[in-house]
Formats: C-alpha cells, sequence, structure tokens
C-alpha cells in the first residue's frame, strides 16, 4: 500500500505544479500597467532578484561546508562506512536546493503580481484581488508541492529515515538563513524610510522621493516572500520528518501502515488546498478579508472529509485522525487569537493607539502588555493539542502517544498550501499600494489597494501566529523524533532498548542543558535584531546625505530621483553580513551542549529552546503585528490622523516592532527547528562521545 500511496503523493504534487504554473500564466496575462508602474516594478524586480542571487551564493558556500562535514562525520564517521554519509550529504543538499528553489519561484511570482494587481486597482477591486491572491498562490503551491515531492522521494529511494532528517535538515539550514537575511534587509530599509520620511519629514509612506522606498518594497519580497515561504517548507518538512522517523520504527519492518498514514494525510492536505485556492474570489460584498477566509474555511472543509474518507477506506486508526484534527483545530484558535491581539478593529490597537496620544513610551508599554498577554491563549493551545493527542493515541501502544503529537503537528500544517498563499498576498499588495502610491494611479486606486493591503496585514498576524504554533508541535514532534534516533542507536551498540524514556529536570545534565537551551532564543534574537539596528543607522545616514546633496530632491522637483541602487545596496550589503552569526551561534551552542553533557544534556536543552524560543516568537510576532496595525489605525483618520502626535508615537512603536515581528520572531521557528535535527543527526555522536 505504502508504494501506492507514494505515487499518489507525487502525483498530487506534480497537480500543484500544474496549478502553479497555470495560476502564474494567468497573472502574466493580466494587463501590464503604464511606463512608470513598468519601471518602478523593475527596479523591484531586479533588486530583490540582485539579492536573492548574491544570499544564495553565500548559503551554496554555506551548504557545501555543512555538506561536506556530513559526509565525513555523519551519521558515523566516513571510515565506518561511506555509503550512509553519502546518502545523508546528498539529502542534505536536495533539500537546502528544494527550499531555494520554492523561494526563487515565489520571488518570481510576486514581482509580477505586484504590478499587475496595481493596474488592476485601477478598474476595480476584484481583479485586483485576484491578481495579489492568485499571486501568492503560486508560492503556497511551489512549497508544498516541492516539500511533499522532496520528503517521498527521499523515503522512496534511500528507505532510510535518517536520510529524511537529512533533507529536512538542509531545508531547516538554507530556511533559517533565508529568514534571518531577508528580515534583515526589509526592516532595515522598513525602519529608515519610516523615521526619516514619516518621523522627520511628515512625506507619506510611498513618496518616492525617499531613497529607501525602493528598497522598503524589494524588502517585502525578499523577507516576507521568499523568507517566509522557506520558513513554512522547513515547518511542512520538519513535521513530516518527525513524524515518518517515528512511524518507521512503529512499523518495524513489519508493515507500512504508519507511514503511509502520514504521506496520506500530508497529500491530502495538499489536495484540498489545491482546490481551495482555486475557489478564492471577491463575492458581492467586495471584501477580501471575507475572500481570504472563506477559501481557507472551503480548504479545511475539504480536508476534514478527505481524512476521514480515507482513514475509513485505508483502515487507518481514528485515533490517528483525531489527533490530525486535534493539530488542525488548534492552528485555528491560534490563528483566531493572534488575530484579536493584532487586528485594527479590536480592543487591544484602539486602545493602544488612543495611548499614542500621549507619546511614544505609551504606545510601547501598551504594544508589549498586548504582546505578552498574546502568549497565552497559544502557549495553551500547544499544550492542549500535545497533551490531547498524547492522551488519544497513547492507547494504540508503545510509543504512539508521541506519534500522535507528531500527527498532530502534520495535522496543523496540512493546509499550509492555503496559510502560504494567504500569507504571500501579503506583501504582494502592499508593493502593489506602494506602485499605485509612486506611479500616481489616482485616489480610486488607491483606496482599492489601501483595502487589499489591509486585509493583507490582518491574514499576515495570523499566519504569523500558525506558522510559530505549527513549529511549536512540530519540534515536540522533532523532540520525539530524537528520541527514537537515541534508542535506536543505544539498541544498536547494545545499550539496551529503551535508554531514554524521557527526561528528569533533576537530572544536572538534564537541567544544565535546559538553563543554555532557554537562553539561546534570547541570544540569537538580539543578535539579528542588532544586524538591523546597525545597518538601518547606516542607511539613515545615507538618506540624509542624498536630501543635503541632491538639488530638489526633498522639494519634489520634476525629474530628480533619489539614488534608489544605493539604499538597497546597503540593505543588501548589511544582511548578508549579519545573516551567518546568528545561526552559526545557535548550532555551536547544541555541539557544545551535546558533547559537554551527552544526550541527557541535549534533551534539556531542546525543552529549554523550545519553550523559551515560542514564547518568545508569540511575544515579538503579535506585538509588532499590534503596533503596525495601530500606526494604520491612526493613518486612517483617527485620533489625529496622519502627521499627529499619536501617529509620530505609533511611528516609533512600528519602528521597534518591525524587527520583532518580521525578523527575529519567525526566524526563530526555524532556530528551534534547525538545533532539533542537529541533535537527532548527531544522536549517535553526542550517545558515543561526551565530555561527562
Amino acid at each position: 500500500m505504502i508504494t501506492i500511496i507514494q505515487l499518489v503523493s507525487i502525483a498530487i504534487a506534480l497537480l500543484a505544479f500544474g496549478m502553479a504554473f497555470w495560476l502564474y500564466t494567468w497573472v502574466k496575462a493580466q494587463p501590464a500597467g503604464n511606463s512608470k508602474v513598468e519601471h518602478i516594478g523593475s527596479y523591484i524586480q531586479r533588486g530583490a532578484n540582485t539579492f536573492l542571487r548574491r544570499e544564495y551564493t553565500i548559503l551554496a558556500c554555506f551548504t557545501g561546508i555543512v555538506a561536506l562535514a556530513i559526509l565525513l562525520f555523519i551519521p558515523t564517521p566516513i571510515w565506518n562506512g561511506a555509503l550512509d554519509n553519502v546518502i545523508m550529504a546528498v539529502s542534505f543538499l536536495a533539500g537546502a536546493a528544494f527550499s531555494a528553489l520554492a523561494g526563487k519561484v515565489g520571488i518570481q511570482v510576486a514581482t509580477i503580481a505586484n504590478r499587475k494587481a496595481a493596474t488592476a486597482s485601477q478598474t476595480g477591486i476584484k481583479f485586483a484581488f485576484l491578481a495579489g491572491f492568485r499571486g501568492g498562490a503560486v508560492m503556497g503551491m511551489a512549497v508544498v508541492g516541492t516539500s511533499l515531492l522532496g520528503v517521498t522521494l527521499v523515503l522512496m529511494i534511500t528507505n532510510d529515515a535518517t536520510a529524511i532528517l537529512g533533507f529536512s535538515f538542509g531545508a531547516s539550514s538554507l530556511a533559517l538563513f533565508a529568514k534571518a537575511g531577508g528580515g534583515i534587509f526589509t526592516k532595515t530599509a522598513d525602519i529608515s524610510a519610516d523615521l526619516v520620511g514619516k518621523v522627520e519629514l511628515g512625506i507619506p509612506e510611498d513618496d518616492p522621493r525617499n531613497p529607501a522606498v525602493i528598497a522598503d518594497n524589494v524588502g517585502d519580497n525578499v523577507g516576507d516572500v521568499a523568507g517566509m515561504g522557506a520558513d513554512l517548507f522547513d515547518s511542512n518538512v520538519a513535521s513530516m520528518a518527525a513524524a515518518l522517523v517515528m512511524g518507521i520504527s512503529l512499523d518495524a519492518g513489519t508493515s507500512t501502515k504508519n507511514v503511509s498514514t502520514v504521506f496520506c494525510f500530508a497529500a491530502l492536505g495538499l489536495l484540498a488546498s489545491i482546490i481551495g485556492v482555486g475557489t478564492a474570489k471577491m463575492g458581492k460584498s467586495d471584501n477580501p478579508n471575507h475572500a481570504l477566509n472563506s477559501s481557507t474555511y472551503v480548504t479545511t472543509t475539504l480536508y476534514i472529509v478527505f481524512t476521514a474518507l480515507a482513514t475509513q477506506l485505508l483502515g487507518i486508526s481514528w485515533r490517528l485522525w483525531t489527533a490530525a484534527i486535534i493539530g488542525l483545530g488548534v492552528g485555528t484558535i491560534i490563528g483566531i487569537a493572534s488575530d484579536y491581539f493584532t487586528n485594527d478593529e479590536k480592543h487591544p490597537v484602539h486602545h493602544v493607539a488612543k495611548a499614542s496620544k500621549n507619546g511614544p513610551a505609551f504606545t510601547i508599554l501598551g504594544g508589549a502588555s498586548y504582546g505578552f498577554l498574546s502568549v497565552f491563549p497559544s502557549m495553551a493551545g500547544i499544550a492542549a493539542a500535545a497533551l490531547a493527542a498524547y492522551l488519544v493515541c497513547d492507547p494504540l501502544g508503545p510509543g504512539y502517544a508521541m506519534f500522535g503529537i507528531s500527527m498532530a503537528a502534520v495535522g496543523m500544517l496540512s493546509i499550509v498550501g492555503m496559510i502560504i498563499s494567504n500569507d504571500a498576498y501579503g506583501p504582494i499588495v502592499d508593493n502593489a499600494r506602494g506602485l499605485v502610491e509612486m506611479a500616481n494611479l489616482g485616489d480610486k486606486a488607491l483606496a482599492i489597494t489601501d483595502s487589499l493591503d489591509s486585509a493583507g496585514n490582518t491574514v499576515k498576524a495570523v499566519t504569523k501566529g500558525f506558522a510559530i504554533a505549527a513549529a511549536g508541535l512540530t519540534v515536540i514532534a522533532l523532540l520525539g523524533a530524537f528520541m527514537t534516533e537515541v534508542n535506536e542507536a543505544a539498541e544498536a551498540l547494545g545499550m539496551g532498548e529503551q535508554f531514554l524514556s524521557g527526561f528528569d529536570i533533576m537530572n544536572p545534565y538534564v537541567f544544565f542543558g535546559l538553563l543554555v537551551g532557554a537562553a539561546i532564543p534570547a541570544v540569537f534574537s538580539a543578535m539579528l535584531i542588532l544586524g538591523v539596528d546597525r545597518n538601518a543607522q547606516r542607511m539613515i545616514a545615507e538618506i540624509h546625505r542624498q536630501f543635503k546633496t541632491i538639488k530638489g530632491l526633498k522639494e519634489g522637483v520634476e525629474g530628480v530621483v533619489p539614488e534608489y541602487d544605493r539604499c538597497i545596496d546597503i540593505a543588501t550589503v548589511g544582511a548578508l553580513k549579519e545573516l551567518i552569526p546568528a545561526g552559526l551561534m545557535a548550532i555551536i551552542a547544541t555541539l557544545l551542549v551535546g558533547f559537554i553533557g551527552g544526550v541527557q544534556a541535549i534533551g534539556g536543552f531542546l525543552a529549554g529552546n523550545i519553550v523559551s524560543g515560542l514564547l518568545l516568537a508569540l511575544f515579538m510576532s503579535n506585538s509588532g503585528g499590534l503596533w503596525d496595525n495601530t500606526k494604520k489605525y491612526i493613518e486612517s483618520g483617527n485620533f489625529g490622523g496622519r502627521g499627529s502626535d499619536a501617529h509620530k508615537a505609533a511611528v516609533v512603536g512600528d519602528t521597534v516592532g518591525d524587527p520583532f515581528k518580521d525578523t527575529a520572531g519567525p526566524s526563530i521557528n526555524t532556530q528551534i527547528t534547525v538545533v532539533s535535527l542537529v541533535s537527532s543527526l548527531m544522536s549517535t555522536v553526542f550517545l558515543t562521545t561526551s565530555l561527562f
């Protein structure tokens, strides 16, 4: 049965590619804009591709070095047998390559869709919405199709659970640096453009006089399209990898029922997303929020029905189905919680906007407080999902409780194709709004793109909360995969069948790892935010230089154009300089803890890293989203509107929140996944080689 389901998975992945190609050709066939739209759009496209090319060149060198290290030492030193090491190194490179390809596809279509959406906004909201959404859906279909195809092929070719972890490590490594690099780039430009443009000069957000405005639009693509796509590609692959490692161990060569279940549920999730994407359109209400939500509801409903039918027809345990649906339901609840704390129609944003009248200190205090409050429902939801899935599947037998948690993660990520489509829609329509303003396409087009952008901001907050929650369940499942890998290695070395059954925090090795692991996300976040800080200061100095030395720029004299490329270059060089150290720090810390305290210390390290990382990621994502929408709420005419004291205070809050929500916060997800995978891949080494 497993071969048939794997072939069906490949067929559905190819169907997703076909859907992506159709969506791409539809977007490309939409009417082109006027010469100004096309000219500015080409600036954005060229800047995004230049950054991606330079980033991928650096990451190619990094992945090459890591692949060589894997070839020599993982899973065992190469002189003990070369074949497994070769398989692992090739799987790692394949994971990195597939992730890079998905990011490139997303950038390619997003930088076309933004122009099409801007042009369509002159005639009405329906086609402008479709251009933005279908452009984002190309990314959704490409990312999930690629991840499903990659994992299926790796297992079919190697029949090795550890090779799947290698593939996942490749995807996670590239995602970690792509998200960090893209986040540093985009927030460098965003902060610089806002502080000089809005606060100092009082000019609009996308005023073409601002030298950082093109870099800001480029950043939306490299950070929120390529970066977030890589992040969710990584989470999707990691959830499947963790479930498959445990499923293969449970099947123990006597059956394939658990591995078949993982592939079946993942493939049906992609099929439901394909259909859901096809149903997305504007209704009579002309409400983009309603259109985005309705397609998500269609996808979720179809997934529940499809998996229930498969469970009945294929004899899958209903307990495993229940675990998957628990994950899906909790993901939805966490998205709703994130929406409450960040939506500009809800009380928290209104409260912080009102407080902003009294200065930026109150903006920061209010946003930080609501950010911390927002952590509880999401953390409690993740905990409840893990506990419920554990208890539901525990009666199935030894090992099934942790497998149930991994199935909850698979269930939560089942509709990730739709989630990525919604998420990528956000930066596309944000760019479209900028193009409308810079090209002077009129008040009607600006009002339409403002409406689309507002929906994009709301849905981005929901998808970020969803991504963090999915990462939370995934890394709990990866902790189970780590225990499975250690126990299999211990059994092979004659140390007993159940070497690890849990981690006692009163064990000094576990407690040592727990404290170190809890500190890593804070240090990681600080390094990324300081990177944005240093880079933004360089760009602000460049903006000031241009306004001082280019005659007529500040006054908007006809024909006077800023040196946009200088700002793009500053953001690019700074981001590439800052992206490697933070990721390396997390990986090196994992290796040091493992070599000092062994597998017990690594268990504590992962537990501390997961709890601390999820808390910080949720806090930064939601507080940043709240500050962003507070600014937009005031700009829409509330509490004095643009240029008021409340507006200036809200811009300061948004400036603090930018690296929170778009650089450090989302990158922590991937950092947790990377250290979890490093731990699993190094499990045999940590088991046999540690200082104590």
